[in-house]
Protein backbone atom coordinates (compact mmCIF):
# COMPACT_ATOMS: atom_id res chain seq x y z
CA UNK A 1 0.00 0.00 0.00
CA UNK A 2 2.52 2.39 1.10
CA UNK A 3 4.68 1.52 -1.91
CA UNK A 4 1.59 1.97 -4.52
CA UNK A 5 1.45 5.68 -3.08
CA UNK A 6 4.92 6.00 -3.45
CA UNK A 7 5.15 5.27 -7.02
CA UNK A 8 1.64 7.32 -7.78
CA UNK A 9 3.17 10.64 -5.84
CA UNK A 10 6.55 10.21 -7.85
CA UNK A 11 4.84 9.67 -11.31
CA UNK A 12 3.02 13.00 -10.35
CA UNK A 13 6.36 14.85 -9.82
CA UNK A 14 7.75 13.26 -13.02
CA UNK A 15 4.72 14.64 -15.12
CA UNK A 16 5.25 18.20 -13.61
CA UNK A 17 9.32 18.60 -14.42
CA UNK A 18 7.99 17.04 -18.23
CA UNK A 19 8.71 13.40 -18.03
CA UNK A 20 6.21 10.59 -19.00
CA UNK A 21 5.82 7.56 -18.43
CA UNK A 22 7.73 6.11 -22.02
CA UNK A 23 10.99 8.60 -20.60
CA UNK A 24 11.41 12.23 -21.87
CA UNK A 25 9.48 14.26 -23.83
CA UNK A 26 10.78 15.70 -26.15
CA UNK A 27 12.35 19.43 -26.15
CA UNK A 28 9.97 20.45 -29.19
CA UNK A 29 7.13 19.16 -27.66
CA UNK A 30 7.67 20.36 -24.13
CA UNK A 31 8.21 24.36 -25.50
CA UNK A 32 5.07 23.58 -27.59
CA UNK A 33 3.14 22.69 -24.24
CA UNK A 34 4.43 25.62 -22.42
CA UNK A 35 3.93 28.36 -25.47
CA UNK A 36 -0.08 27.36 -25.48
CA UNK A 37 0.08 27.20 -21.54
CA UNK A 38 1.19 31.00 -21.39
CA UNK A 39 -1.11 31.88 -24.75
CA UNK A 40 -3.86 30.18 -22.67
CA UNK A 41 -3.44 32.02 -19.11
CA UNK A 42 -2.69 35.42 -21.60
CA UNK A 43 -5.89 35.28 -23.04
CA UNK A 44 -7.70 33.76 -20.09
CA UNK A 45 -6.57 37.10 -17.84
CA UNK A 46 -7.26 39.57 -20.79
CA UNK A 47 -10.95 38.32 -21.26
CA UNK A 48 -11.38 38.26 -17.98
CA UNK A 49 -10.07 41.64 -16.47
CA UNK A 50 -9.10 43.57 -19.96
CA UNK A 51 -5.30 43.76 -20.68
CA UNK A 52 -2.77 42.19 -18.57
CA UNK A 53 -0.94 45.06 -16.68
CA UNK A 54 2.05 43.03 -16.47
CA UNK A 55 1.76 42.08 -20.63
CA UNK A 56 1.17 46.02 -21.15
CA UNK A 57 4.74 46.76 -18.86
CA UNK A 58 6.48 43.80 -20.35
CA UNK A 59 5.65 45.38 -24.15
CA UNK A 60 7.03 48.62 -23.43
CA UNK A 61 10.23 47.62 -22.46
CA UNK A 62 12.95 47.98 -24.84
CA UNK A 63 16.14 45.25 -24.79
CA UNK A 64 18.40 48.00 -23.75
CA UNK A 65 16.29 48.63 -20.42
CA UNK A 66 15.61 44.86 -19.70
CA UNK A 67 14.23 44.91 -16.06
CA UNK A 68 13.96 48.45 -15.57
CA UNK A 69 10.34 50.22 -15.78
CA UNK A 70 10.59 53.90 -17.40
CA UNK A 71 7.89 55.95 -15.60
CA UNK A 72 7.11 58.05 -18.47
CA UNK A 73 5.60 55.10 -20.25
CA UNK A 74 3.40 54.45 -17.83
CA UNK A 75 -0.22 56.32 -17.77
CA UNK A 76 0.54 59.38 -15.50
CA UNK A 77 -2.07 58.56 -12.77
CA UNK A 78 0.18 55.07 -12.03
CA UNK A 79 3.26 57.19 -12.51
CA UNK A 80 2.16 59.49 -9.75
CA UNK A 81 0.70 57.18 -7.61
CA UNK A 82 4.38 55.27 -7.34
CA UNK A 83 6.29 58.73 -6.68
CA UNK A 84 4.01 59.48 -4.51
CA UNK A 85 4.94 56.92 -1.86
CA UNK A 86 8.43 58.74 -2.24
CA UNK A 87 9.88 60.97 1.01
CA UNK A 88 10.80 64.31 0.01
CA UNK A 89 14.46 62.86 -0.70
CA UNK A 90 14.18 60.24 -3.10
CA UNK A 91 11.80 62.32 -4.89
CA UNK A 92 13.91 64.89 -5.77
CA UNK A 93 16.69 62.16 -6.54
CA UNK A 94 13.65 60.76 -8.96
CA UNK A 95 13.59 64.01 -10.67
CA UNK A 96 17.32 64.06 -11.78
CA UNK A 97 16.03 61.35 -14.26
CA UNK A 98 12.14 61.90 -14.11
CA UNK A 99 12.08 66.02 -13.96
CA UNK A 100 8.62 66.49 -15.03
CA UNK A 101 7.31 63.49 -13.80
CA UNK A 102 9.21 64.36 -10.46
CA UNK A 103 8.59 68.04 -10.04
CA UNK A 104 4.93 67.91 -10.13
CA UNK A 105 3.16 70.25 -7.81
CA UNK A 106 0.41 67.74 -7.13
CA UNK A 107 3.00 65.51 -5.58
CA UNK A 108 4.92 67.86 -3.36
CA UNK A 109 1.68 69.41 -2.18
CA UNK A 110 0.54 66.03 -0.69
CA UNK A 111 4.02 65.87 0.66
CA UNK A 112 3.65 69.13 2.45
CA UNK A 113 0.35 68.17 3.74
CA UNK A 114 1.00 64.03 5.01
CA UNK A 115 4.06 65.86 6.76
CA UNK A 116 2.34 69.50 8.21
CA UNK A 117 -1.49 68.72 8.34
CA UNK A 118 -2.68 72.38 8.73
CA UNK A 119 -0.96 75.18 8.06
CA UNK A 120 -2.24 78.89 7.53
CA UNK A 121 -0.87 79.07 4.27
CA UNK A 122 -3.53 76.35 2.73
CA UNK A 123 -6.06 77.99 3.26
CA UNK A 124 -5.20 81.02 1.23
CA UNK A 125 -5.38 82.05 -2.29
CA UNK A 126 -1.62 81.14 -3.30
CA UNK A 127 -0.33 83.59 -6.05
CA UNK A 128 0.30 82.74 -9.55
CA UNK A 129 3.43 80.70 -10.12
CA UNK A 130 3.60 79.43 -6.02
CA UNK A 131 5.62 76.27 -5.66
CA UNK A 132 4.80 73.35 -2.97
CA UNK A 133 8.51 71.88 -3.95
CA UNK A 134 9.59 75.46 -1.96
CA UNK A 135 6.94 75.10 0.82
CA UNK A 136 8.48 71.51 1.63
CA UNK A 137 11.69 73.47 1.72
CA UNK A 138 10.58 76.22 4.00
CA UNK A 139 8.18 74.44 6.24
CA UNK A 140 11.68 71.28 7.11
CA UNK A 141 13.37 74.61 7.74
CA UNK A 142 11.36 76.16 10.43
CA UNK A 143 10.99 72.96 11.89
CA UNK A 144 14.53 72.17 12.16
CA UNK A 145 14.42 76.14 13.42
CA UNK A 146 11.40 75.22 15.73
CA UNK A 147 13.58 72.54 17.64
CA UNK A 148 16.06 73.99 18.18
CA UNK A 149 14.62 76.83 19.63
CA UNK A 150 10.60 77.37 19.13
CA UNK A 151 9.83 80.83 19.46
CA UNK A 152 12.48 81.45 16.24
CA UNK A 153 10.75 78.47 14.56
CA UNK A 154 7.28 80.07 14.91
CA UNK A 155 8.48 83.86 14.17
CA UNK A 156 10.21 81.86 10.81
CA UNK A 157 6.76 80.19 10.26
CA UNK A 158 4.85 83.68 10.16
CA UNK A 159 7.94 85.55 8.71
CA UNK A 160 7.20 83.45 5.68
CA UNK A 161 3.30 83.48 5.46
CA UNK A 162 3.08 80.11 7.00
CA UNK A 163 1.18 80.83 10.01
CA UNK A 164 -0.90 83.19 11.39
CA UNK A 165 -0.32 84.76 14.61
CA UNK A 166 -2.54 83.60 16.09
CA UNK A 167 -2.75 81.19 19.00
CA UNK A 168 -5.37 78.62 17.44
CA UNK A 169 -3.51 78.38 13.81
CA UNK A 170 -0.33 77.63 15.81
CA UNK A 171 -2.46 75.43 17.84
CA UNK A 172 -3.79 73.44 14.61
CA UNK A 173 -0.72 73.60 12.98
CA UNK A 174 0.96 71.23 16.43
CA UNK A 175 -1.66 69.35 16.60
CA UNK A 176 -1.50 68.28 13.29
CA UNK A 177 2.52 67.78 13.04
CA UNK A 178 4.61 65.06 14.02
CA UNK A 179 8.38 66.37 13.09
CA UNK A 180 8.16 68.76 16.43
CA UNK A 181 10.64 67.55 19.10
CA UNK A 182 8.28 67.06 22.46
CA UNK A 183 11.06 68.26 24.83
CA UNK A 184 11.28 71.83 22.83
CA UNK A 185 7.35 71.80 22.80
CA UNK A 186 6.59 70.76 25.89
CA UNK A 187 8.79 74.20 27.02
CA UNK A 188 6.94 76.28 24.40
CA UNK A 189 3.67 75.17 25.78
CA UNK A 190 4.38 75.98 28.97
CA UNK A 191 5.13 79.56 28.15
CA UNK A 192 2.15 79.66 25.82
CA UNK A 193 -0.67 78.77 27.68
CA UNK A 194 -3.01 80.39 25.61
CA UNK A 195 -1.76 78.31 22.80
CA UNK A 196 -1.77 75.63 25.30
CA UNK A 197 -6.20 76.02 25.78
CA UNK A 198 -6.73 76.18 22.31
CA UNK A 199 -4.64 72.69 21.66
CA UNK A 200 -6.48 70.85 24.24
CA UNK A 201 -9.64 72.01 22.96
CA UNK A 202 -8.63 70.15 19.36
CA UNK A 203 -8.97 67.00 21.21
CA UNK A 204 -12.61 64.82 21.34
CA UNK A 205 -12.70 62.09 24.29
CA UNK A 206 -16.11 61.24 23.53
CA UNK A 207 -17.24 57.75 24.34
CA UNK A 208 -13.39 56.58 25.06
CA UNK A 209 -12.22 55.15 28.31
CA UNK A 210 -10.19 57.27 30.86
CA UNK A 211 -7.01 55.83 30.98
CA UNK A 212 -7.17 55.61 26.85
CA UNK A 213 -8.39 59.57 26.42
CA UNK A 214 -5.48 60.49 29.14
CA UNK A 215 -2.75 58.42 26.62
CA UNK A 216 -3.94 59.93 23.61
CA UNK A 217 -3.55 63.51 25.63
CA UNK A 218 -0.14 63.08 26.40
CA UNK A 219 1.08 61.37 23.36
CA UNK A 220 0.14 65.37 21.77
CA UNK A 221 0.71 67.04 25.41
CA UNK A 222 4.06 64.95 27.10
CA UNK A 223 3.63 65.53 30.53
CA UNK A 224 6.68 67.07 32.53
CA UNK A 225 9.34 64.69 34.20
CA UNK A 226 8.48 65.63 37.18
CA UNK A 227 5.49 66.77 39.48
CA UNK A 228 4.55 70.59 39.85
CA UNK A 229 2.32 73.16 38.63
CA UNK A 230 2.67 72.22 35.02
CA UNK A 231 1.76 69.10 35.63
CA UNK A 232 -1.13 70.25 37.51
CA UNK A 233 -2.51 72.77 34.92
CA UNK A 234 -2.22 69.92 32.05
CA UNK A 235 -4.54 67.52 34.74
CA UNK A 236 -7.16 70.68 35.17
CA UNK A 237 -7.28 70.94 31.49
CA UNK A 238 -7.75 67.82 30.67
CA UNK A 239 -10.06 67.00 33.17
CA UNK A 240 -12.85 69.43 32.08
CA UNK A 241 -12.02 68.73 28.32
CA UNK A 242 -13.65 65.20 29.14
CA UNK A 243 -16.21 65.92 31.14
CA UNK A 244 -17.28 68.34 28.29
CA UNK A 245 -16.79 65.81 25.86
CA UNK A 246 -18.64 62.92 27.46
CA UNK A 247 -21.60 64.70 30.08
CA UNK A 248 -23.66 62.19 29.54
CA UNK A 249 -21.22 59.97 30.94
CA UNK A 250 -20.29 62.02 33.93
CA UNK A 251 -24.43 62.11 35.23
CA UNK A 252 -24.71 58.32 34.81
CA UNK A 253 -21.30 57.85 36.95
CA UNK A 254 -21.82 61.32 39.28
CA UNK A 255 -18.29 62.51 38.30
CA UNK A 256 -17.28 66.14 38.12
CA UNK A 257 -13.94 68.14 36.86
CA UNK A 258 -12.45 67.86 40.67
CA UNK A 259 -13.71 63.99 40.53
CA UNK A 260 -11.56 63.43 37.68
CA UNK A 261 -8.99 65.30 38.00
CA UNK A 262 -8.51 63.06 41.61
CA UNK A 263 -8.77 60.03 39.22
CA UNK A 264 -6.32 60.79 36.59
CA UNK A 265 -3.89 62.62 39.00
CA UNK A 266 -3.91 58.48 40.70
CA UNK A 267 -3.79 57.04 37.52
CA UNK A 268 -0.55 58.20 37.00
CA UNK A 269 0.80 57.56 40.27
CA UNK A 270 -0.62 53.91 39.71
CA UNK A 271 1.16 53.65 36.33
CA UNK A 272 4.49 54.82 38.41
CA UNK A 273 3.76 52.26 41.21
CA UNK A 274 3.25 49.11 38.35
CA UNK A 275 6.18 50.45 35.78
CA UNK A 276 8.83 51.44 38.38
CA UNK A 277 11.74 48.61 38.60
CA UNK A 278 12.47 50.16 41.90
CA UNK A 279 9.18 50.23 43.86
CA UNK A 280 8.96 46.41 44.96
CA UNK A 281 5.74 46.81 46.81
CA UNK A 282 3.60 46.62 43.86
CA UNK A 283 0.23 48.62 45.01
CA UNK A 284 -2.82 45.46 44.65
CA UNK A 285 -6.03 46.51 43.16
CA UNK A 286 -8.09 46.50 46.49
CA UNK A 287 -5.19 49.18 48.04
CA UNK A 288 -6.13 51.30 44.80
CA UNK A 289 -9.59 51.38 44.92
CA UNK A 290 -9.81 52.02 48.71
CA UNK A 291 -7.10 55.03 48.18
CA UNK A 292 -8.86 56.17 45.40
CA UNK A 293 -12.58 56.14 47.22
CA UNK A 294 -10.90 58.17 49.93
CA UNK A 295 -10.63 60.88 47.17
CA UNK A 296 -13.88 60.66 45.34
CA UNK A 297 -16.52 59.18 47.47
CA UNK A 298 -19.22 59.01 44.94
CA UNK A 299 -17.27 56.82 42.40
CA UNK A 300 -17.95 52.86 42.06
CA UNK A 301 -15.92 50.21 42.89
CA UNK A 302 -16.57 48.75 39.90
CA UNK A 303 -15.12 51.89 37.32
CA UNK A 304 -12.43 51.92 39.95
CA UNK A 305 -11.27 48.52 39.61
CA UNK A 306 -11.53 48.72 35.71
CA UNK A 307 -9.02 51.66 35.63
CA UNK A 308 -6.52 49.49 37.86
CA UNK A 309 -6.91 46.75 35.01
CA UNK A 310 -6.29 48.79 32.28
CA UNK A 311 -3.11 50.20 33.63
CA UNK A 312 -1.93 47.18 34.86
CA UNK A 313 -2.90 45.49 31.32
CA UNK A 314 -1.49 47.85 28.85
CA UNK A 315 0.53 50.25 31.07
CA UNK A 316 1.84 53.68 31.95
CA UNK A 317 -0.54 56.49 30.68
CA UNK A 318 2.22 59.00 30.46
CA UNK A 319 5.16 57.37 29.16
Amino acid sequence: MGQGLWRVARNQQLQHHGYSGQGYLTREHGRRIATNNVSSTTHRKQTQGGIDIYHLLKTRKSKEQEGFINLEMLPPELSFTILSYLNATDLCLASCVWQDLANDELLWQGLCKSTWGHCSIYNKNLPLGFSFRKLYMELDEGSLTFNANPDEGVNYFMSKGILDDSPKEIAKFIFCTRTLNWKKLRIYLDERRDVLDDLVTLHNFRNQFLPNALREFFRHIHAPEERGEYLETLITKFSHRFCACNPDLMRELGLSPDAVYVLCYSLILLSIDLTSPHVKNKMSKREFIRNTRRAAQNISEDFVGHLYDNIYLIGHVAA
